[in-house]
C-alpha cells in the first residue's frame, strides 16, 4: 500500500510568525537542494524526506521511515484549516501551533487550539521568537546546539517562558513539555523552541513532525483508493482559463478527462479539462505561470480547470472518478456528506451561517459541545429570510443568528431588532458573547416575570399623616420591607383593607416605593378609623398562586422581600 505525505497546517495568532516560519521551512529546504530541494504545489509546499534528513542532520532515528515527506499548506491560519475539510474533520493530518514565546496565548491561539481539539488533529507547538528572550544570541542550526551556547540567565528566562506555555496549555486540558523532556508523545504535546528568522529549532520541528507521522499516522496515510478525494481551497479567475479551483487532494488520483464532482446542496458534475502545477519554484502567494500535467496523486495541491465552476464554495468536498458509471455513487456520497453539515431541523434552535463548509462544521461542533441547540446551518450571507425565520422560534434564547465570516445583508440588518446577531471571525468569541447575552436575557425574562407578580411588601401608616380619611383614603406611610406598587391589594390581620391607587413622593407620582422610603399613598375602599388607622402595619396581599410564583423567583427577591414573605 502506498503511503502519502502527511498534510501539515500552520496555525496561530496574528504576528506570532506563522508566515515567517513557513518561509523559513521553505528557504531551509531550498538550501538543502543537493538532496532534492522542495516541490511547489498549488496552495502547498512539499518537502521530501531526503531534504528533511539533510536538514535534520542526524536528528531522525535510523529506523526505516516510510513517510515520503511533508506537505505544508501554504496559507497559514485557521481560515485555511477550517476550509480544507474532509468528512468528519480537517484534511490536515498534523498541525504546527505557532506561539510567540514571550507573548503566550492570544485570542487566535485559543481559537486555533479549539479547532485542533474539535477536529482531533495532533499538533506540535512552535515556541517562536526565542531571539526576543533577553540575552539570546542567534546561532543557525538546531535549537539544542544554540541553547547550549547561551548563558545560564538566558537559558533560565527561556525555560520560564516555556513553563508559562505549559501552564496555558494545561488550562485548555493539554499536557505538554519541551520536546526533549517527553517520554510519551501520545499523551504529551511537544513544545519546540524556534526562531523563524535564524532557523534555530526548525530541524527539531521537522524531525518531530516526521516522527509523529511515522509513529501514529502511518495507517491513516495509506492511499486507499484510485478515486480522487480532496477539498477546494480557493476559486480563482485565471486569464485565458476562466474560473479555476485550487484544490488539495488528500486521497487517490486525478487525471485530465476524469469526471469531477463537487459537493453542495446540489452536487456539481463536470469534467477535468486541465490540471496545472507551478512551472518553477516560486513564492506560493504570488502570480506565476503554470505547467499542465496529465495526472496527479495524493497528497498534492493542484489547480483544476473545468466548466461551470462559478458557484463553487471554498471548502467544498470533491471527488474525481475516471468512469461515468462511478459518478452517481460519488454524487450520493457528497450529497450525504454536505447534508451532515448543512441542515434544517424541525427542532427549536439558533441559526448558524458561515463562509465555508469547514467553518460551518467547526462552528456546529463547538456550539454543540456548549449545549447550544441548532435549528438551521447553511453556508452563505445572512438574509432577510434568515431573520424572519428566526423571529418565529419559540425559545427566546434561540432568537439568535451566528454569522461566522459572512456578510449581513442590509435588508436583514434592518429587521434584526427582534433577533440577536453574533457576527465575527473568532468562533469562541461568538460563543462567549452568546453566553453573556443569554445570561442577561435570562435575567431580563425573570425580571419581566417578577413584574407580573405581586411583590412582598410591608408598610406602616405614620401617625399624624392622615391627609384624607376616605374615597380614597390618603395617608403617609413608611415602607418597612419589600416593595409596594399602585394596584397592589393591602391586608391587615389577613383581611383585605383596600387597593393602592397612587404613590407620591414629594408631590410627584412614583411607580413604586421600597424599604426605608416615606411616601403618600391613596387607598381605594379604605376609611381611616374603620379598616385602617394610624400606626397600622399593612402587607401586600399574597394569593397561594402568587406565593408559588414568588418561590420560583426567590433568587431575584431582595433579603427584606424574603423576610416579609416569611
Amino acid at each position: 500500500m502506498t503511503i502519502r505525505q502527511p498534510i501539515v497546517s500552520v496555525l496561530g495568532h496574528v504576528d506570532h510568525g506563522k508566515t515567517s516560519l513557513l518561509d523559513r521551512i521553505r528557504t531551509s529546504s531550498v538550501a538543502a537542494k543537493e538532496a532534492g530541494g522542495i516541490t511547489q504545489h498549488i496552495g502547498a509546499t512539499e518537502v521530501p524526506l531526503e531534504t528533511i534528513k539533510t536538514l535534520c542532520k542526524g536528528l531522525l532515528k535510523e529506523q526505516q521511515i516510510k513517510i515520503p515527506g511533508l506537505l505544508f499548506i501554504d496559507t497559514p491560519g485557521h481560515e485555511a484549516f477550517t476550509t480544507l475539510r474532509r468528512r468528519g474533520g480537517s484534511i490536515a493530518d498534523l498541525a504546527v501551533l505557532v506561539v510567540d514565546v514571550t507573548e503566550g496565548f492570544q485570542p487566535q491561539t485559543i481559537e486555533s487550539l479549539t479547532f485542533l481539539r474539535e477536529f482531533k488533529v495532533p499538533f506540535v507547538v512552535a515556541a517562536n521568537k526565542i531571539d526576543k528572550v533577553r540575552g539570546w544570541v542567534r546561532h543557525a542550526g538546531t535549537f539544542a546546539a544554540s541553547y547550549a551556547k547561551q548563558n545560564a540567565d538566558t537559558r533560565g528566562l527561556l525555560d520560564n517562558e516555556i513553563y508559562e506555555l505549559m501552564g496555558q496549555l494545561s488550562t485548555h486540558s493539554f499536557a505538554s513539555d519541551r520536546y526533549d523532556h517527553i517520554a510519551d508523545f501520545r499523551a504529551t504535546v511537544a513544545i519546540v523552541p524556534v526562531c523563524a528568522v535564524s532557523g534555530e529549532g526548525v530541524p527539531e520541528l521537522m524531525a518531530m513532525l516526521i516522527g509523529l507521522a511515522q509513529q501514529f499516522l502511518a495507517q491513516k496515510l495509506e492511499i486507499k483508493s484510485t478515486i480522487g478525494a480532496g477539498s477546494v481551497l480557493e476559486i480563482k479567475e485565471v486569464k485565458g482559463l476562466g474560473t479555476t479551483i485550487d484544490t488539495i487532494l488528500y486521497d487517490g488520483v486525478a487525471r485530465k478527462g476524469d469526471f469531477l464532482i463537487i459537493g453542495g446542496e446540489t452536487p456539481l458534475v463536470t469534467t477535468v479539462k486541465g490540471l496545472l502545477k507551478p512551472r518553477a519554484l516560486a513564492e506560493m502567494r504570488v502570480e506565476r505561470q503554470f505547467a499542465p500535467v496529465d495526472e496527479v496523486a495524493a497528497a498534492t495541491g493542484v489547480k483544476i480547470v473545468a466548466p461551470n465552476l462559478e458557484g463553487v464554495i471554498p471548502g467544498s468536498p470533491i471527488r474525481i472518478v475516471p468512469h461515468k458509471v462511478d459518478v452517481e455513487a460519488a454524487v450520493r456520497e457528497l450529497r450525504k456528506e454536505v447534508e451532515t453539515v448543512t441542515f434544517t431541523s424541525v427542532n427549536d434552535g439558533v441559526l448558524v451561517k458561515a463562509d465555508t463548509l469547514g467553518a460551518l462544521e467547526a462552528l456546529i461542533k463547538i456550539l454543540s459541545s456548549n449545549s447550544i441547540a441548532i435549528r438551521k446551518a447553511k453556508v452563505g450571507a445572512v438574509t432577510r429570510t434568515d431573520v424572519m425565520e428566526q423571529r418565529n422560534v419559540a425559545e427566546p434564547y434561540n432568537k439568535a443568528i451566528f454569522a461566522f465570516n459572512v456578510a449581513v445583508g442590509e435588508d436583514a440588518a434592518d429587521l434584526k431588532q427582534d433577533v440577536q446577531l453574533f457576527a465575527g471571525n473568532v468562533i469562541y468569541r461568538l460563543v462567549e458573547d452568546y453566553t453573556a447575552w443569554t445570561h442577561t436575557r435570562r435575567e431580563e425574562l425573570k425580571m419581566a416575570k417578577l413584574n407580573d407578580v405581586v411583590r412582598p411588601g410591608k408598610l406602616k401608616i405614620l401617625p399624624g399623616c392622615v391627609f384624607h380619611a376616605s374615597r380614597p383614603a390618603i395617608v403617609g406611610v413608611e415602607v418597612l420591607g419589600g416593595i409596594i406598587k399602585p394596584g397592589y391589594m393591602l391586608v391587615k390581620d389577613a383581611r383585605s383593607v383596600g387597593r393602592i391607587l397612587q404613590i407620591q413622593h414629594e408631590g410627584a407620582n412614583v411607580a413604586e416605593a421600597k424599604r426605608g422610603e416615606r411616601v403618600a399613598v391613596s387607598i381605594e375602599d379604605a376609611t381611616v378609623g374603620r379598616q385602617i388607622d394610624e400606626n397600622d402595619e399593612l402587607y401586600t396581599m399574597q394569593s397561594k398562586e402568587n406565593i408559588k410564583k414568588l418561590e420560583e423567583l426567590q433568587a431575584l427577591l431582595t433579603n427584606d422581600e424574603r423576610n416579609v414573605l416569611d
